[in-house]
């Protein structure tokens, strides 16, 4: 395409209305609604052959025995919905009050909750994580050859070129473990289905269910959204060259785990997003087989028993899946993170050091010196807004009237820092004589320009007094924009994005969340044909190159799912635990100026665990940990044993009633330590926590640690022994940490760490201590 100069207002011809459809949550009706019902599997009466006929069953005598014979769900068609037998035991089905106090009589009744709407939460990143085609993960690992990921989400566009199965056809046959299918439907057959995209299935009973007589816009586990095959590209997708956002991000794009295989769960719907969906897609993807399950969404402000995403992820910890999650967009201050369930990988989002610019020209080509100024733009067009005139005077530059700006004469417009370019922006797009725009901030780094509707360029205020000293200067300021750059290793990175939810965890705060920091800021990768991607002015485009950037927790996820299927691929012999521990335990602290990661979100101070976990994931380091502290079953068991909750509770948890609660205990052995204050409590009183960890050798068969230790500010941390020493591979050791503590009634979170370094220097297996008030979170 050629550069153009252009004006806002003459680009209506270029661009396509975009229609959104906005979904209800209503009831499905005054009487009846979805349920989720657990049941205890060994309560199943043995004349029924399976599950689905013993629930199916219990539904149709359920409602036989009530007197709601002629209503709409009286009929086991019309109100059974799904029958759950992998990830947990249960059901769910359309049901009155009437029938479930029938229900909570059965043999085998465990608990029942409403069905709930769940929150969602977007090629260069592996190269920002070191990934190196010649040595390191990435070859060991043969790219994730063979790890199969599963994808609960919006559903997959099969056509991108990201999940072409180009170089993967004739490497090998698909797994034998594997047991899904491509499920044909609206616009999509089975043939779509290859070496890389192996599965493809939708689930849809919960949102009809709720809206009985929708029509759903694709009937079909074709992408409607873009978010499923954004997210699954991230995490899995092949090599595609030339892959852009308007010219930003140019490059080849590819997936963390680029040879291996992606299965898409479709259980986000235009019309709807609903808790029995998302059940049933984690159920059919521990039944298929996959090794990896990525979940870019959760529920917020429900107890670990009434979790969706923690019980189905309990039954895939069972058959040894590791499920990555995302933390949540309600940060800095919104709310607590969401999916902080101790037996998944809760993934923060963070920026990394690409950055996408334009070109600030001041003077034109006849004067003898001009001045380049790069800023910020995310202005989707390739054009060049060309020798046009600087307009900066106080009447003008709050840039929030309408009027005064309609008024102005044609140029380039400067705007003071106001603090809020976003709503400068929005008055600008309705403007109709500007050129262009130059925008000021203290720190451009602070905002999210996923998009920029006008030809503008973000500059520092450092940089304004330049642009101010050339207008002064010149009888006839000028200035050009140039627009599509990106910038790669000029910012320190990372950072921890404002909008990353922060932990502790609020069902469950004695286990550090989140686990770890990801890249989830300006991510690049595959999106819907056609789906809305930006906006000039008032009108939207629509997207032609089939990428786009978008940013949240949802983005960080796959990222870190990738990375797991890589560690899997490598360590077929490891746990869910193992892999987790050893991606926490070497992720990097510290940014590219070897300074203390930054907190957007928090005017820059020094990240907090609570906000980034142990740190920024470092892939190749997590390939040999040294140590892993791995979790049995029993141990998340004895947790929740601890935790006060009941019998039944537990069960629809454990989905078995044969566990052991004799050793109950908060003190999960978990690569990470946290403590807890009242800060009403009298400032200054002492407090002490005892834990204690066991690590497993995997590094090499002999190996001498030593500990060394990061105390938090005013804290002491005792940790005995002081050495471990392993003869072989596989060997464990254990030891003890005493923290003593004060009650800071100003409710600090005060961190440090816990290093167990290896003689050789080769490891260094590092701990993130956390002492907060008990209201932090909230």
């Amino acid at each position: 395409m050629h550069s153009t100069s252009l004006s806002l207002f003459h680009l209506s011809s270029l661009l396509l209305p975009l229609f959104t459809f906005h979904a209800t949550s209503a009831p499905v009706t005054d009487d009846f609604s979805t349920y989720i019902v657990h049941l205890d599997p060994s309560s199943r009466p043995e004349h029924f052959t399976t599950h689905q006929q013993w629930h199916s069953s219990i539904v149709c005598d359920v409602k036989s025995s009530t007197s709601s014979s002629h209503h709409h769900f009286s009929s086991l068609e019309n109100s059974f919905l799904y029958s759950y037998q992998n990830a947990l035991h249960g059901f769910s089905a359309v049901l009155s009050q009437q029938e479930l106090q029938t229900l909570e009589n059965i043999p085998g009744f465990l608990s029942y909750y409403k069905d709930k709407l769940v929150t969602m939460d977007t090629t260069y990143t592996p190269e920002f994580m070191s990934l190196n085609p010649s040595t390191g993960l990435w070859p060991d690992s043969k790219f994730g050859e063979d790890v199969i990921i599963g994808v609960i989400d919006t559903g997959i566009w099969p056509e991108s070129p990201s999940f072409s199965d180009h170089e993967m056809m004739y490497t090998s046959k698909l797994p034998s473990k594997w047991k899904g299918t491509c499920q044909e439907g609206q616009d999509f057959n089975s043939s779509l289905c290859n070496s890389k995209l192996i599965g493809a299935r939708y689930f849809n009973k919960g949102v009809k269910a709720a809206n009985p007589n929708v029509t759903l816009t694709m009937n079909s586990a074709r992408d409607t959204q873009g978010h499923g095959t954004h997210t699954s590209s991230t995490a899995a997708g092949n090599y595609v060259d030339g892959a852009s956002f308007f010219g930003y991000a140019d490059g080849v794009a590819r997936g963390m785990a680029p040879r291996a295989r992606v299965a898409m769960y479709k259980v986000i719907w235009d019309e709807g997003r609903y808790a029995s969906d998302v059940l049933a897609g984690m159920d059919q993807a521990v039944a298929d087989g996959v090794d990896i399950i990525s979940i870019s969404m959760g529920f917020d402000g429900v107890p670990l028993y009434e979790d969706p995403v923690a019980i189905a992820s309990f039954g895939a910890m069972d058959k040894g899946i590791l499920v990555s999650s995302s933390a949540g967009n309600a940060g800095p201050k919104g709310g607590p993170l969401h999916n902080g369930i101790p037996w998944v990988l809760t993934v923060a989002a963070g920026n990394f050091d690409r950055t996408y610019a334009a070109s600030l020209i001041l003077g034109n080509n006849k004067e003898k010196e001009q001045h380049v100024i790069v800023g910020r733009s995310m202005f989707p067009l390739n054009a060049w807004v060309k020798d046009e005139t600087l307009i900066y005077n106080k009447t003008l530059s709050k840039c929030d009237s309408l009027k005064l700006l309609s008024e102005a004469p044609r140029g380039i417009i400067v705007c003071d820092d106001t603090g809020f370019p976003n709503d400068q922006m929005d008055v600008i797009d309705s403007a109709t004589n500007l050129a262009g725009v130059i925008f000021v901030s203290k720190d451009p780094s602070r905002f999210d320009l996923e998009s920029m509707s006008c030809p503008g360029v973000l500059i520092s205020t450092t940089e304004l007094d330049t642009v101010i000293d050339y207008i002064k200067s010149s009888d006839n300021p000028t200035s050009t924009i140039k627009f599509q750059q990106t910038v790669t290793g000029k910012e320190v990175a990372p950072s921890v994005a404002d909008y990353t939810s922060r932990g502790p965890s609020p069902n469950c705060p004695a286990v550090l969340k989140p686990d770890v920091l990801a890249p989830g800021s300006h991510v690049l990768a595959s999106w819907i044909p056609n789906g809305y991607t930006a906006t000039v002015g008032t009108n939207t485009l629509l997207s032609s190159e089939g990428f786009h950037l978008i940013s949240g927790t949802s983005m960080a996820c796959p990222h870190a799912s990738g990375v797991a299927a890589l560690l899997r691929g490598a360590h077929r012999e490891w746990s869910h635990a193992a892999i987790r521990s050893a991606m926490m335990t070497t992720a990097n602290e510290l940014d590219s100026s070897m300074m203390a990661i930054k907190d957007v979100g928090l005017n820059f101070t020094a990240a907090s665990p609570l906000a980034m976990g142990a740190g920024h994931m470092v892939p190749n380091k997590a390939m040999d940990p040294g140590l892993v502290y791995d979790v049995a079953r029993q141990d998340y068991v004895s947790l929740l044993c601890s935790m006060n909750f009941t019998r039944n509770q537990i069960m629809t948890i454990t989905r078995s009633n044969v566990y052991d609660c004799s050793n109950s205990s908060l003190d999960l052995n978990y690569p990470s330590f946290v403590a807890f204050y009242d800060k009403n409590v009298t400032t200054g009183a002492m407090l002490k926590h005892r834990f204690r960890r066991v690590v497993t050798n995997v590094g090499a068969a002999a190996a001498t640690y030593e500990v060394k230790v990061v105390a938090p500010e005013g804290v002491k941390v005792a940790v005995w022994p002081k050495s471990l020493v392993f003869e072989k591979k596989n060997e464990q050791r254990d030891y003890n940490v005493e923290i003593v503590y004060p009650s800071d009634g100003k409710g600090r979170v005060l961190y440090g760490s816990i290093v167990w370094v290896e003689e050789s220097g080769k490891h260094a297996v590092r701990s993130s201590i956390v002492v907060a008030p008990t209201s932090a979170g909230k």
